[in-house]
């Protein structure tokens, strides 16, 4: 028995559970799966560039990036540099096998290629970078060449 009268049609809620709030789909009754199916291979994946999400934060000793990659393997990410201090990160996500008999009820884990790219500045030691992955997330370390401090030299005044 509802304690709110539903405004959407069949829909039932009780205020002493609050899991039991019916959220309104727009897109309920279609077919999910013909949605998946009938956008382009394109649209599909471009979702796949905006998840991955990177930080960058620099030390006193090191640039460091941080990237969220869950689910996807180290040997499926690439780190490379480029000329030109160009950080590239990229990767790509398999698609989950499908079945002919499967019935998708809803598909977000993005899937596909991702890449972004960085570039460094120039106090940074090129054949130093690393790279680790650890529970999902990729950390790329660059270190940094230590700031060389002017050499002062004191001149004797005479007379």
């Amino acid at each position: 028995m509802s304690l709110i009268p539903s405004f959407f049609g069949g829909r039932r809620s009780n205020i002493f559970d609050p899991f039991s709030l019916d959220v309104w789909d727009p897109f309920e009754g279609f077919p999910v799966s013909s949605l998946i199916a009938n956008a382009p291979s394109s649209a599909r994946e471009t979702s796949a560039f905006a998840n991955a999400r990177i930080d960058w934060k620099e030390t006193p000793e090191a640039h460091v990036f941080k990237v969220d990659v869950p689910g996807i393997k180290k040997e499926e990410v690439k780190v490379e540099v480029e000329e030109g201090r160009i950080l590239q990160i990229s990767g790509e996500r398999s698609r989950e096998q499908e079945e002919k008999n499967d019935q998708w009820h809803r598909m977000e884990r993005s899937s596909g290629k991702f890449s972004r790219r960085f570039r460094l500045p120039e106090n940074v030691k090129m054949e130093e970078i690393k790279a680790a992955m650890e529970n999902g997330v990729l950390t790329v370390t660059v270190p940094k060449e230590e700031e060389k401090q002017p050499e002062v030299k004191a001149i004797d005044i005479s007379g």
